[in-house]
């Protein structure tokens, strides 16, 4: 009989978060129980999702450095982020810490174009499509023509994680994702889909069930990165 088990340490994955009080709901990396090992937190403070998704970020760096050592300093073999946006201090990051950094979703969009045929792509579904500019998606590695929809100007998600409300309604949120979803999917050459925004992630199974396309989020990415930190074991007899 053999088995496969995972070593458990103090919070491998550090998790910055942004300043915010809108619902973490089941799944959203920034509630503790979506994860099936150990993560900790550090609220980058004024990181408001206004701040670093409606504007330039980059002058809140030093702060996101400071809480990315602080969570390294208690054991973190590894850091990420709460928003996609912040592919923008990748780069930054990577460079200031002594552990890997993986700062956003769309960082995968290079790899799911390589698990595609030539004739398909990945698709990047995001919270904020005025804002995202060719420096985010350069910064993630992401071609320059890859198709992108959003839930901007929708009913509820895009309103509601920007504004930092602090009440979501998760069935027209839901459905803002799955419409928005639906346009990408309508492009002919697109065979996956990139979740830019972290809070995405509770709707990545109906976002597939309804687009009958795989669909990538910042939970599937961080459990990858994960895997890595802390390999798994195996033990047991040879069969």
């Amino acid at each position: 009989m053999s088995c496969v088990k995972t070593i458990q340490s103090p919070a491998p994955v550090g998790i910055l978060m942004l300043d915010s009080r809108f619902p973490r709901i089941l799944g959203d990396i920034g509630n503790v129980q979506s994860w099936p090992f150990p993560v900790d937190y550090h609220i980058v403070e004024n990181a408001t999702p206004k701040r670093i998704i409606q504007n330039d970020p980059r002058e809140m760096l030093a702060p996101f450095i400071a809480g990315a050592e602080a969570l390294i300093a208690k054991g973190a073999r590894g850091i990420t982020t709460t928003c996609g946006f912040l592919s923008l201090f990748q780069a930054d990051l990577a460079n200031a810490l002594s552990v890997p950094v993986a700062t956003s979703s769309l960082m995968q969009t290079q790899l799911v174009n390589q698990l595609l045929g030539p004739s398909k792509r990945a698709g990047i579904l995001t919270i904020c499509q005025s804002a995202l500019t060719p420096a985010h998606l350069a910064a993630a590695n992401v071609p320059d023509d890859t198709p992108i929809a959003t839930t901007e100007g929708l009913r509820e998600f895009s309103r509601a994680i920007l504004g930092n409300e602090t009440e979501l309604n998760v069935t027209l949120a839901e459905q803002d994702n799955i419409d928005a979803a639906l346009q990408l999917s309508r492009q002919p050459d697109v065979g996956a889909i990139i979740l830019e925004c972290t809070n995405m992630a509770p709707y990545a199974a109906a976002i597939s069930a309804a687009t009958r396309l795989p669909v990538f989020s910042a939970y599937h990415f961080i459990c990858w990165f994960q895997s890595g930190l802390i390999p798994a074991t195996f033990t047991g007899d040879i069969t």
